[in-house]
């Protein structure tokens, strides 16, 4: 099996867009049950959420605030997984609860090493 990581994008900072603590909590219920069937299979490797601050460095020394300073698409966090192939992980992707809301997006990468010789 080869690894891939899943990444959830949504809107972290737009206050409208933000859910209720109640809606919170349901989504949260929504993630864990959808990691712990990704567990069952076998096929879970890790992940993280990811705070709402951030720098991005740009060549020439430039620095800006925030990776998401020109769209409310903010990546909120990542999951790897491991997958038989590039299907197997889409399916897995594509139970991704983020997917309820209007505008969120999940991206599937395969991950490969530059460091290995």
């Amino acid at each position: 099996m080869e690894e891939y990581l899943i990444l959830m994008r949504l809107d972290l900072l737009t206050k409208g867009a933000q859910p209720s603590p109640e809606q919170m909590q349901e989504y949260m219920k929504q993630y864990h049950h959808w990691i712990s069937g990704i567990v069952e299979e076998g096929k879970f490797a890790g992940g993280k959420g990811l705070s709402t601050e951030g720098k991005v460095l740009k060549t020439n020394n430039v620095v800006t605030d925030g990776p998401y300073a020109e769209t409310k698409e903010s990546l909120a966090g990542f999951i790897v997984v491991r997958a038989e192939s590039f299907d197997d992980a889409m399916r897995l992707a594509a139970q991704c609860p983020i997917l309820n809301g209007d505008g969120n997006s999940v991206e599937v990468r395969k991950i490969v090493s530059v460091h290995e010789h």
